[in-house]
């Protein structure tokens, strides 16, 4: 029966290890990629926790095999996701970036404790396809180019143009001279989906509340005896009003705002209200719907014109 050697031992934890630490950082480069790109919150928290636990993990284990220099980047890097791992808080491309540098950290730490060489960008290219790249500079020459070029907007404002447009310039001033052009028509299509998404909710709710008021202009019960139903009414108007922020239609929030204060006054019975005064908040619930369907139709132009612009 032979018996290993310590040495001979110590190889078989780190090549064990270096196998590990390959899938450790395939799952926090694929992950950290997305998390840039401004996920769901659900999904945005799902990713941080990968990241998170890679880096424990990783640190766990170096530490049992007294890989010392690999631990402590590891763990050094963590407060740096801590510090972007909550979807509500403002979270800049300097954080991303400093946190990038930290993993940078951690493969130099990996390559002088194992011999093996980590390549930072090996984990992102074995995620599905290759993306579009772009210098920085290139595509804000096209951008401006396109913002000069388009006729004045006869509608409400929209400042998606200059949210990419500020975006890019945030990203060069941190010193990224790449662009990924496929995570920008990844952005775009998310901007879609969640314009849709709350131009649907308004479709679905509002008939709703519209209901609510044509029962209490009709006078035949009284805000008191209709809580329940107006209550349900009043927490629409909030819920709507939140979503309206969180896709920046600014006219919108202001118009659901004051509507929740309105229903609100009336549930409390703070007001007496005029049957007329029901009338006219339900013509103004339909202009507002009316202005919304106008509102995301401009969001689309906009957006398929700036998809147009960008290289394939």
């Amino acid at each position: 029966m032979s018996v290993e050697s310590p040495d001979e031992f110590q190889k078989e934890l780190i090549d064990v290890f270096v196998q590990e630490a390959q899938e450790w950082l395939q799952q926090i480069h694929v992950a950290l990629d997305e998390l840039q790109q401004a996920p769901p919150p659900d999904r945005y928290v799902k990713l941080a926790h990968t990241i998170h636990a890679g880096l424990t993990n990783m640190g766990g284990s170096a530490a049992t095999i007294g890989l010392r220099e690999v631990e402590r980047e590891s763990y050094a890097a963590v407060p740096f996701v801590e510090a972007v791992q909550n979807p509500s808080d403002t979270v800049s491309a300097c954080d991303f970036l400093v946190l990038c540098k930290h993993l940078g950290a951690i493969h130099t730490a990996l390559t002088r404790a194992t011999g093996i060489t980590f390549d930072a960008e090996v984990a992102v290219d074995q995620a599905p396809g290759h993306p579009v790249m772009i210098s920085a500079v290139e595509l804000l020459a096209l951008l401006h180019r396109f913002k000069d070029q388009r006729p004045p907007s006869g509608g409400s404002s929209r400042n998606l143009l200059h949210t990419v447009i500020a975006q890019i310039e945030g990203l060069k001033l941190n010193g990224i001279e790449q662009c990924n052009v496929t995570s920008l028509r990844e952005f775009l299509e998310r901007w879609s989906e969640g314009e849709e998404g709350f131009f649907d909710a308004v479709k679905a709710q509002v008939p709703t509340i519209i209901d609510e008021l044509a029962r209490l202009q009709s006078g035949t019960e009284s805000p008191s005896r209709s809580s329940q139903p107006l209550g349900a009414a009043v927490e629409q108007a909030a819920q709507l009003c939140s979503a309206a922020q969180q896709v920046n239609a600014s006219e919108t929030v202001t118009f659901f705002k004051g509507l929740h204060s309105f229903l609100t006054m009336v549930m409390q019975q703070r007001v007496v209200v005029a049957a007329p005064k029901y009338a006219a908040v339900q013509a103004r619930l339909a202009e507002c719907v009316h202005a919304l369907e106008a509102w995301v139709e401009a969001g689309r132009a906009e957006r398929a014109a700036i998809g147009g612009i960008l290289p394939n």
